[in-house]
């Protein structure tokens, strides 16, 4: 949500190093860390003095580093709100290794050296491939610093978050600073989140880097100086992690085991959701859900935004507009809905005036305050407004009470927005610097710190908040939160947006490369407001952006105040037609998209992933193959997606595939890439094929593949499945509490390392962790032109509702009329164009398959 105003910058801001962020006083000092005067072994790296300051150099595990730097011979405090302390605390032998020119140690992955003449640290694998070699020594002014490093020729740098702009980050410069930015554009930064946590691809090695301070800090990757990049802070530690892949793959699981990963959500919030600022009356909300079922738009959530509320008061409900609110929310689950109410951290400062957030926040002393120790009060939403100290447990607990009742009532979802934290009527749109927020936390000393240091992790810490005090009110439901704001570490107990994006053509094309880095920095349960949140979208746009969102991990129609409705159905029924097919394939794949969403709560891997994640070799010089593929990428490990680089554009554009053997997703046609343009009948009333129909001669006769041309259309988002996928699909429901009816599809796409796997549960408690799951492990192979398929036998103990499973086999076909064999048991498969099709009961006890 936003509200328009003229943006007043300090006079600091204007004359700040725009690569920085930051600007230095002319009388701060200056400490070069130049010269190793001591070093000293430790079972698991180094202890150093270096020009008067202390280093320490540590292996927390043989591919995993830390390094940390205090001025005046101490150490910074060892504390992380972003770093399990598991992890913080882990240790890992080292083999010590100096001499007269460095001192250092190895894992038996890496290796370490602090050069002993310009205490310049480098690390390299255990072939000598250099992975991070320092520029030039650290550098201090005042209290402020930055680390430069070398930059490799071919190197190139992802993630960052919530960062606009291209995949690849190789010639920008960000800053760290959470801000309400309505209506950001390309070029905008920084906005809402701060993830201080970047890839380097160099050579066809990953290493990961985690810069662990909370700090306004900022990175620079090769905008300054042609040959270095550098990231630093104007206060705070120097700590940060490195860790090596040597596949980002690994670099990304890493991370997860630092920061942890995105817990499993539950299953409705994986379905499509329908949102606006704001569905203003009860009668309003009623109305579009019984819209969404009548026209047979599959869907699982709606939103309230602020005006629910009783003069946009958290936590109140306007019983005017909302005259039966709890009524609604039961009316709505018989219908299948699941309701997600924002709950904004701003709460309205209204003493004696029997307002219970305030009151008992007040009694237990939870709000921040000025230097002077008076109460904090700003203008926001509700008017004035006080908010909680969130770097206090015991505060943090008292805000986990307030949504007892909503949560009582069947809310089943909440949505921590301008947790940035946004401020109206100020030129920083933020708290004052001097705020004062008390830390009591374990693991951290118990003190007082300035909101220049708490600023980037307050929405963090509000969404933890908001998760623990779920957890405690229903223990054995899954909570789902959504936030606007997060720092490193916070997808532990939030989802995310992109926040107050356009309905343009270009937020369009946006949104991709941001829910990639996203996901490559923990958030990989996250999305865009589809068609946009500020402005009215084309219909094409709607339609587009609907079609794109249905193969990411949120799905959210939403849009702001004072622009028309945006609903599926609106512009008509050919456009309705188009956006129900895609949500309706969204719902027919949820088994895939559960299954993504359980590996990404285990291992840290996103639901979308750039196409370097699961072919980091595919160029053969090793670099990101996402550079040469438009806006392409990666629904899992499977689904590749194709959508026009230029949206808008009506020009044929390349489709560039990895290696390996690729089919048509719509059409199950095997793909020929030899460079025909491909397209498709844009008044077809079926839902089209993505890219399969040749309509020209090929563009040459080379014997090595070429990219495709793809000729767009309106109906068309083109999606490719690899070869050696398994694929489960289920029968169209309206929503994920609907049971399926029919049998459990398995789409066999024959290749290389054909396998699959499944991942079912009761989609929103915690059973699962006491064996109470499905999963399945299916792999296919060719032997003597036989096509076996293995389909493993039920893991756990949860009973799924199919009772059948339909094969459908593509990239196979027998010489003559196919027989097959399920268990030595003889049948006879069906065959159409592109399929070999098979039904057999589904034991629980496995299957194997073998095709003639």
């Amino acid at each position: 949500m936003h509200i328009r105003r003229k943006l007043l910058l300090p006079f600091s801001l204007l004359v700040a190093c725009p690569a920085f962020g930051y600007s230095f006083a002319a009388d701060q000092t200056t400490l070069t860390l130049s010269t190793v005067e001591n070093a000293t072994p430790l079972p698991n790296g180094l202890t150093l003095t270096v020009s008067g300051a202390a280093m320490q150099i540590t292996a927390l595990r043989p591919d995993v580093l830390r390094v940390r730097i205090g001025r005046g011979g101490a150490l910074p405090e060892d504390a992380s709100w972003a770093v399990l302390p598991a992890a913080r605390t882990a240790t890992s032998s080292v083999q010590q290794e100096s001499n007269a020119d460095s001192v250092g140690f190895s894992t038996t992955a890496l290796h370490v050296t602090v050069d002993r003449h310009t205490a310049t640290l480098r690390v390299t694998d255990l072939a000598g491939h250099l992975l991070q070699q320092d520029y030039r020594p650290v550098e201090y002014h005042g209290n402020s610093f930055r680390l430069y490093k070398q930059m490799q020729p071919d190197e190139h740098f992802f993630g960052l978050g919530d960062k606009v702009g291209p995949l690849d980050r190789r010639g920008m410069a960000f800053t760290d600073w959470n801000t309400d930015t309505f209506g950001y554009q390309e070029s905008t930064d920084p906005i809402y989140k701060s993830i201080p946590f970047f890839i380097s691809m160099s050579g066809g090695r990953a290493i990961g880097v985690l810069f662990d301070n909370t700090w306004r800090s900022s990175f620079d990757f090769g905008k300054e100086l042609v040959d270095a990049y550098s990231f630093g802070a104007p206060d705070g530690p120097i700590d940060y992690y490195l860790f090596y892949g040597p596949t980002p793959k690994q670099v990304v699981e890493t991370y997860a085991w630092l920061t942890g990963p995105s817990p499993l959500p539950p299953l409705w919030s994986l379905g499509f959701q329908q949102s606006r600022y704001s569905y203003e009356s009860q009668a309003r909300v009623m109305e579009i859900a019984n819209r969404l079922r009548t026209d047979k738009i599959p869907a699982d959530a709606l939103y309230l935004d602020i005006d629910y509320q009783k003069n946009n008061r958290p936590f109140t409900v306007d019983t005017t507009r909302f005259p039966d609110f709890t009524g609604m929310i039961d009316e709505l689950a018989r219908k299948q809905f699941h309701v997600v109410a924002i709950t904004d951290l701003h709460i309205a400062y209204l003493p004696d005036q029997g307002y219970a957030p305030f009151d008992t926040g007040m009694a237990g002393d939870h709000f921040v305050k000025n230097a002077d120790g008076s109460l904090y009060i700003a203008e926001v939403w509700p008017g004035p407004a006080v908010f909680p100290d969130f770097t206090r447990q015991q505060s943090r607990a008292w805000w986990g009470t307030l949504y007892k009742d909503f949560y009582k009532e069947g809310v089943a979802g909440f949505w921590n927005d301008m947790n940035e934290p946004a401020i109206f009527k100020v030129a920083t749109k933020t708290m004052p610097d001097t705020v004062q927020h008390r830390i009591d936390e374990p693991g951290f000393m118990s003190r007082t710190a300035t909101h220049l240091e708490i600023h980037n992790v307050f929405g963090m810490q509000n969404t933890r908040g908001t998760y623990e005090g779920l957890l405690k009110l229903k223990p054995d439901q899954r909570p789902f939160v959504l936030t606007r704001a997060s720092y490193a570490g916070g997808q532990r107990y939030s989802a995310t947006w992109t926040g107050d994006n356009s309905s343009t053509w270009n937020h369009l094309r946006l949104t991709t490369p941001m829910l990639l880095n996203l996901g490559l920095s923990g958030f990989g349960m996250s999305g865009a407001d589809v068609g946009g949140f500020a402005g009215t979208p084309q219909p094409d746009l709607l339609t587009k952006w609907i079609e794109l969102a249905t193969f990411q991990p949120i799905d959210r129609d939403h849009t702001a105040k004072g622009t028309a409705d945006q609903e599926p159905w609106v512009h008509g029924p050919r456009q309705e037609e188009i956006r129900r097919r895609y949500i309706n394939e969204r719902y027919r794949l949820m088994p895939y998209l559960y299954t993504l969403a359980e590996e990404m709560s285990r291992t840290g891997v996103p639901i979308v992933r750039p196409l370097f994640l699961e072919f980091p070799a595919a160029a053969p010089d090793g670099h990101p193959i996402d550079l040469d593929a438009g806006g392409e990428y990666m629904f899992g490990p499977d689904l590749l997606i194709a959508p026009s680089p230029y949206p808008d554009e009506l020009d044929a554009y390349d489709l560039q595939l990895p290696p390996g053997e690729w089919f048509d997703y719509w059409t199950g046609d095997k793909l020929d890439r030899t460079g025909h343009i491909i397209s498709r009948d844009a008044e077809q009333p079926k839902l089209p094929a993505g890219a399969g129909q040749p309509i020209a001669t090929p563009a040459t006769a080379a014997p090595t593949p070429m990219p495709l041309l793809i000729k767009p259309t309106l109906e068309e988002l083109p999606v490719y499945v690899r070869g050696g996928s398994i694929v489960p699909i289920q029968p169209l429901v309206q929503s994920t509490v609907e049971t399926p009816k029919g049998p459990l599809t398995l789409r066999v796409y024959v290749g290389e390392n054909c396998h699959g796997t499944l991942y079912q549960d009761d989609g929103i408690s915690f059973a699962y962790r006491n064996n109470a799951y499905l999963r399945v492990e299916s792999t296919c192979e060719i032997k003597n032109g036989e096509l076996h398929i293995h389909i493993g036998e039920h893991q756990g103990t949860f009973q799924p509702w199919w009772k059948e499973i339909a094969v459908e086999v593509y990239g196979w076909r027998p010489a003559a009329k196919p027989t097959a064999t399920a268990n030595g048991k003889s049948l006879t498969p069906s065959v159409a164009k592109n399929t070999v099709t098979l039904t057999l009961p589904d034991t629980g006890k496995g299957l194997d398959l073998l095709l003639h």
